[in-house]
């Protein structure tokens, strides 16, 4: 199946995700709160961008039953995971103020613009691949860290949240999802998506431990060669 193979591909990635300085640091206790507060506004920009990109994909297939499971996905993260999600700003008092003034980071950028590539160049299909790593990634975590927990009451609850009988169950539609519209045609082109995914939830860690901004770097001067001329 197409997901047996797509997981086999991303194994590497994924361990390093799991084993990421944000994941240890939060299952640890010892992720600095105000990193939480800016993976969290980071991440309600790209769930905003992910759940439309399941109703942009469901309205241009033309199977009724991926239409219908896509569109089931988009309400299922607006009724589920973004509402908890506004539990967490609420506790940590994460205005919306505060997250007009803060930008979408490059990484979140450069990633939503992969899923919508994805969907322009690959149809549903692309985008159901592009997705999927998303869902599937966060429910390995879940399901393999939030026994070991954390001390840190809110990241425990973080945890919590991938590991919930309602998460996972939807994580299972979207592996059948992704294995329905993958066909021997475009599977190397998916799994080329997938792959591509799973590189960006890597850096989506990365991200966030570094409060990454569109903030030039530093450069030295171009050098003056006036006096040789």
């Amino acid at each position: 199946m197409f997901t047996d193979l797509a997981h086999a591909a991303t194994e590497a990635s994924w361990t390093a995700s799991k084993r990421h300085p944000f994941i240890t640091q939060l299952c640890a206790g010892t992720l600095p709160l105000a990193t939480f507060r800016y993976y969290l506004i980071q991440d309600h920009y790209y769930l905003q961008e992910f759940s439309k990109l399941h109703d942009l994909a469901a309205d241009q297939s033309n199977d009724a039953d991926v239409a219908q499971r896509l569109h089931a996905g988009a309400e299922h993260l607006r009724q589920g995971e973004i509402a908890v999600r506004q539990t967490f700003f609420d506790r940590l008092q994460i205005t919306s103020e505060e997250v007009a003034a803060t930008p979408i980071a490059p990484t979140g950028y450069a990633y939503t613009s992969h899923l919508y590539r994805a969907l322009a160049t690959s149809g549903p299909a692309g985008a159901v691949a592009g997705l999927l790593p998303c869902y599937w990634l966060y429910a390995e975590i879940g399901q393999e860290l939030a026994q070991a927990g954390s001390p840190v009451p809110i990241y425990q609850d973080w945890l919590n949240t991938y590991d919930a009988d309602d998460y996972t169950g939807m994580m299972a539609d979207q592996l059948a999802l992704a294995n329905h519209v993958a066909t021997p045609a475009n599977q190397a082109e998916l799994l080329t998506i997938f792959k591509r995914s799973s590189w960006y939830e890597l850096h989506f860690w990365q991200m966030a431990l570094d409060h990454e901004t569109w903030a030039l770097p530093d450069v030295a001067e171009p050098s003056d060669f006036s006096a040789e001329k």
